[in-house]
């Protein structure tokens, strides 16, 4: 009952008004074209019924007012122009073609056509069949086919006329989403292409000033200690710009992140992901509870075993791995162990490390990655709350 109510009750958005330079001629001279008619309307009413003259007046007034109303407010406009289908009527003569004044008739069809372009169809429908009943009973004999089959006429056009100007805007809105797709995903590419740029070469000769300053005091003997001092500045400076920079690639990968649409993994793909690494010849453990935890939670929970499994495979292949996964009431807590080739130094961090507690710390929660005597050691501890 949707379209009933919008047609015979609900409030209206008036159309915009003209906006060209006819506008300005047309508006005028439509109104003098109306007032005219009005004056037709009551001289015709006069001349063939028996009415007082203050009827006459209104209906001639309604016969011409459904037109201008419906100029900004077509359903207001069919509105007065279906109550007048009744009021017309009234004191209608045997001799009277069709029960209507002239003036009311096409000035009736101009609105129906005026609320079909640009209505719905549903709504449209309704005001064909609400129109009809008027049309069908107060006509005499056989001449009440000729307003029926002329409502419904109009009203078919109008709503062609709607169907194609909607599917007109369709299709420009459906072209400006496809230009605004196209521009996205251009800017994304460059961000990404900045990026993996940025990581491969910047971060590398970053990392390598730093290298080389840390150890320039043990690789050149005889430096004095202010010079000693300066290349720790130099050194500190570019651990600190690293760090900057790591921060910086994370944000650009996270609107990397938007722009896919499969669906991401979760804690339940981890068993996968083992079975991936033991094919690809690293020997995986997998301690994995089945329970349910919310989608954030084993995204993170999944790339952050995906790096620790990775980062084992590079530097310390061959070497057992175990993954161990606990979910606590209020937190899932992940550990993933490997074996040690070769002593690892305090703080050493790449940009996987820094990724995998990036997630952790957008969750609220924490990663450390240390060694002991004979082992790498990254945990992980994911709130569940502030994930869901």
């Amino acid at each position: 009952m949707g379209p009933l109510r919008e047609l015979l009750w609900s409030g209206e958005v008036p159309r915009p008004p003209l906006r060209r330079r006819a506008a300005a001629y047309a508006v005028p001279l439509g109104l003098l074209a109306l007032i005219g008619l009005g004056f037709a309307a009551a001289e015709y009413l006069s001349d063939t019924r028996v009415l007082p003259q203050i009827v006459i007046v209104i209906m001639a007034i309604g016969s011409v007012l459904q037109a201008a109303v419906a100029y900004r407010y077509p359903t207001w406009g069919w509105r007065v122009g279906f109550v007048m289908l009744f009021v017309g009527a009234i004191n209608a003569t045997p001799r009277e073609v069709w029960p209507w004044n002239p003036v009311q008739i096409p000035l009736f069809l101009l609105v129906m056509f005026r609320l079909a372009g640009t209505r719905g169809t549903a709504v449209t429908v309704w005001a064909t069949v609400l129109s009809l009943v008027p049309a069908i009973v107060y006509p005499p004999g056989v001449n009440k086919w000729g307003p029926a089959v002329l409502l419904v006429a109009v009203a078919a056009i109008g709503d062609i006329v709607y169907r194609r100007r909607r599917t007109r805007q369709l299709i420009a809105e459906k072209e400006e989403l496809t230009e605004l797709e196209r521009a996205k995903r251009a800017v994304l590419e460059e961000r990404t292409r900045i990026a993996r740029e940025m990581h491969d070469v910047v971060a590398h000769h970053m990392s390598m000033i730093a290298v080389r300053a840390e150890t320039a005091p043990f690789r050149l003997t005889g430096l004095a200690e202010p010079a000693q001092q300066e290349l720790a500045a130099i050194a500190t400076a570019a651990r600190e710009a690293l760090s900057e920079m790591r921060r910086l690639l994370g944000v650009l990968r996270a609107e990397e992140e938007t722009v896919r649409t499969a669906p991401q993994p979760g804690l339940a793909d981890l068993a996968e992901l083992v079975e991936t690494a033991r094919s690809a010849g690293v020997p995986v453990t997998l301690a994995l509870p089945e329970v349910s935890i919310p989608e954030t939670a084993g995204l993170a929970a999944y790339r952050i075993v995906q790096e620790a499994l990775a980062n084992a495979a590079r530097h310390a292949p061959g070497q057992p791995v175990s993954v161990d996964v606990r979910v606590r009431p209020d937190a899932l807590e992940i550990a993933v162990r490997n074996r040690l080739v070769a002593r690892v130094a305090a703080g050493t961090t790449g940009h996987g490390l820094v990724g995998m507690r990036e997630r952790a710390t957008l969750l609220g929660g924490s990663l450390t990655a240390t060694s002991d005597e004979s082992d790498f050691v990254v945990l992980a501890r994911l709130p569940l709350e502030s994930a869901s």
